[in-house]
């Protein structure tokens, strides 16, 4: 091994998050990920439990019901207009730092895996409360503290920063939608989200060219063919919410800005009309901040010293706050009244010529080229005015044509565009929640979004036992077997994600748009038709019908190998119509690589940067399983035969149906070696140690189970002599848990 005075010079200068130092010196040894970077961090799925969470004995709903929302929107009023030394308000109004702190907070979520967004209120916690483009909210938070102190454990952080947005909204004279509560707060850092490549802190962007920080996020440059985002990211750039507001590599390209606009936006589920709406809508308010060079401001708060007491970006000019404050280096206002909700940044936007200029802090910024045009008061300093700005990101609305059109049609009509602002608003902050089922308090809105995913609601009683011990008989006697029964209700529901609470069984979307048509749902579609069959017949959804035929097939499957169960089913699912689903929303939810069904997008291997048992990891996370669960579910599937085109991968069985524990016995014994096929090591044989003879073919999503160590300590349980009994409860208890994952309807979460 490499010792650590050679491993320290490796390091140096590398990225500072491996180890603690002072001043370039490393004070400690390096970390696990350092020497074993390529290891899978399966403790990964036991973040967040219950012991990191001092409330976890508590019911948030019941606490938040407890709440007399007009009593907490009139404390966050008056908060408003009651600035603080330590941090005075802008223009003696602190709602525009308010609605910047919300924006941020819900700005972070990503449409390809659910993560990210203001449902945790993780702006709190490394790495996104000392990104760059968060500078500064951590006093917002700070502000806020008398009313979070006020109201306890019965209004979370979550919640409040949100609300504290739609009210400041409201103070400036703008009608929100509405606000739904329920948003639960994480009680710890998330080191597992991947956000990009991370090369070094913003702080030091002036030192670096902008194209390394990008590096690793694009393929290709601006206004390249093929010009692409890497896949899961949203935001253009390191430590940014969105784009870069001087242009793809500070480069004051508008067009270029537009660019990637449209795709980061788009990444995070809006469309071009939304997008315009909150950019608009946004910059009706408030100022930017840029009086202060980069250079001279403080390290972020998660590294900033202790005596700042978690708060960032320390800035020695003058009272380093007021007249003196820099967040993102551009400095100055768009409107002539930026407490006031109107239409004047479309119109000085659209009536006025504008040029490059610098802000103070040295950053790409527009002035209006008329020396007589219109002008924006100094936030502070009482009689001083200042010359509107533009960033490159709102130039970029200007000249793309179809961002153009939209603001026309916004500066034609002011209240169609209020409209417009108002919905994408409310989608912005609430786009994480889930269901609608979900939001509690008197404002939410009335009216079901198609983002909300809606479903019908529920006619008539739900299924009795009675019908429920019919349904089964007739799915027993309709001559579908064991494996596809189980594989269409797994393929139904473990389109789950925890993160943003989208996809599973409910609502039998497995038999619409666009999900019938995945590769991956091929085999369920005869299934489904004829479970259709039966729930016409039995006067039952169709959803329940698939869910109950998962549950009949495991039964089966446990009773063949020796066990008798019952799996618990719970009925009162609904189906959904096609008009109900967003076919294009929808279509994110389709898997590259599912482990659990032993599917890869054909073309993964070509592409992929990340190998396959790190996205299956991935998706366990999603479906909000511990290590065992994910053990204990995957051999499961495997003896049940669930693989998403009937082959013998991984199937280390020849009692495909029976609920064994064969899967674990390969995965454990030292009877076989396994042998790659191919070169790059996606795929095995199965070999007999003794003679060779290979015995089954296996994926790295198999062998994942042997050989990452924390994996294969959880598979010899069930491998043991007295694992099978086990194995089945287990088993039982994790599909229950998959199969109602999205009823909220009768399960808080």
């Amino acid at each position: 091994m490499t010792d650590y005075a050679e491993y320290s010079d490796v390091l140096e200068g590398a990225c500072p998050f491996g180890g603690n130092r002072i001043g370039g010196v490393y004070t400690s040894a390096p970390t696990l990920a350092d020497w074993y970077p390529d290891r899978l961090r399966v403790e990964q799925l036991h973040r967040n439990g219950a012991a990191a969470n001092p409330l976890s004995d508590e019911d948030y709903s019941a606490a938040f019901a407890t709440i007399d929302l007009a009593e907490l929107k009139a404390d966050i009023r008056h908060f408003m207009t009651t600035s603080v030394d330590w941090w005075p308000s802008d223009y003696g109004n602190y709602a525009p730092q308010m609605i910047r702190m919300a924006w941020h907070a819900a700005g972070t979520y990503r449409i390809a895996d659910g993560r990210g967004g203001a449902g945790q209120a993780m702006q709190r916690f490394a790495p996104i409360s000392s990104w760059w483009d968060n500078g500064n909210t951590d006093k917002s938070r700070r502000l806020l503290w008398p009313i979070k102190k006020k109201y306890g454990s019965a209004l979370s952080w979550a919640d409040l920063m949100i609300l504290t947005g739609n009210v400041a909204l409201e103070v400036m004279g703008f009608p929100t939608t509405g606000f739904g509560g329920g948003r639960r707060d994480a009680w710890e850092a998330d080191d597992g989200t991947y956000w990009g490549p991370e090369y070094i802190d913003m702080t030091d962007v002036a030192s670096y060219d902008d194209m390394v920080i990008r590096g690793g996020r694009w393929t290709g440059r601006p206004g390249d063919d093929g010009y692409e985002l890497e896949q899961p990211l949203a935001a253009s750039h390191q430590s940014l919410i969105y784009v870069n507001p001087e242009g793809p590599e500070a480069n004051g390209d508008p067009a270029a800005s537009a660019v990637d606009i449209r795709i980061t936006f788009g990444r995070m589920a809006m469309n071009d009309v939304e997008t315009v709406a909150l950019i608009a809508g946004g910059h009706a308010f408030g100022k930017s901040h840029g009086a202060v060079a980069a250079d001279r401001i403080g390290a972020p708060p998660e590294i900033s010293p202790m005596e700042q007491m978690g708060l960032g970006w320390d800035n020695p000019e003058g009272t380093g706050n007021a007249e003196y404050t820099m967040t993102n280096g551009i400095e100055g206002s768009w409107t002539q009244n930026p407490t006031q909700w109107d239409n004047s940044y479309l119109e000085n936007l659209f009536g006025l010529e504008w040029e490059q200029t610098q802000s103070p802090a040295g950053a790409s910024q527009w002035k209006p080229v008329d020396a007589n045009a219109p002008t924006t008061p100094d936030a502070h300093l009482d009689g001083v005015e200042h010359p509107l700005m533009m960033m490159t990101s709102d130039i970029a609305l200007k000249v793309d044509p179809v961002y153009r059109e939209i603001c026309q049609s916004f500066l034609a009509d002011f209240d169609y565009f209020t409209r417009e602002f108002s919905k994408a608003w409310y989608k912005l902050t609430h786009r994480d929640m889930g269901p609608k089922s979900r939001y509690l308090g008197p404002e939410v809105a009335a009216e079901d979004f198609i983002w909300q995913d809606p479903l019908p609601a529920a006619e008539g009683a739900p299924l009795s036992d009675a019908d429920v011990a019919t349904l089964k008989q007739a799915v027993l006697d309709s001559g579908l077997a064991v494996s596809d029964l189980a594989y269409t209700a797994f393929s139904a529901a473990v389109t789950y994600r925890d993160t943003d609470k989208r996809g599973g069984a409910n609502g039998a979307r497995i038999a619409l748009a666009p999900q019938k048509d995945w590769a991956v749902n091929a085999r369920t579609v005869p299934v489904v038709e004829k479970l259709r069959e039966l729930a016409t017949a039995h006067g039952a959804s169709l959803a329940d019908v698939i869910v109950l035929g998962g549950c009949v097939a495991v039964e089966q499957a446990a009773r063949a190998a020796g066990v008798e169960t019952s799996v618990p089913f719970t009925p009162g699912r609904v189906d959904a119509t096609q008009e109900q689903t967003d076919v294009s929303q929808f279509a994110w939810l389709a898997p590259v690589v599912d482990g659990f069904r032993n599917y890869q997008l054909e073309a993964y291997t070509q592409v992929a940067t990340i190998a396959p048992e790190q996205v299956f990891l991935d998706k366990a996370a999603q479906l909000g399983l511990s290590a065992p669960e994910w053990v204990v579910l995957t051999g499961g599937l495997r003896a049940l035969g669930c693989n998403h085109d009937g082959s013998g991968r991984g199937i280390f069985t020849d009692r495909v149906g029976v609920l064994t524990t064969d899967f674990f016995d390969v995965v454990t014994s030292m009877d076989y070696a396994w042998t790659r096929t191919d070169e790059a090591g996606w795929s095995f044989t199965v070999d007999e140690r003794g003679s060779g003879r290979p015995v089954y073919e296996a994926g790295r999503n198999d062998l994942v189970f042997g050989s990452n160590s924390q994996l294969r300590a959880v598979a010899e349980v069930y491998a043991g002599s007295d694992g099978q009994e086990r194995f089945v409860r287990d088993f039982v208890a994790v599909w229950d848990k998959v199969m109602m994952s999205d009823r909220y309807d009768v399960v808080a979460g």
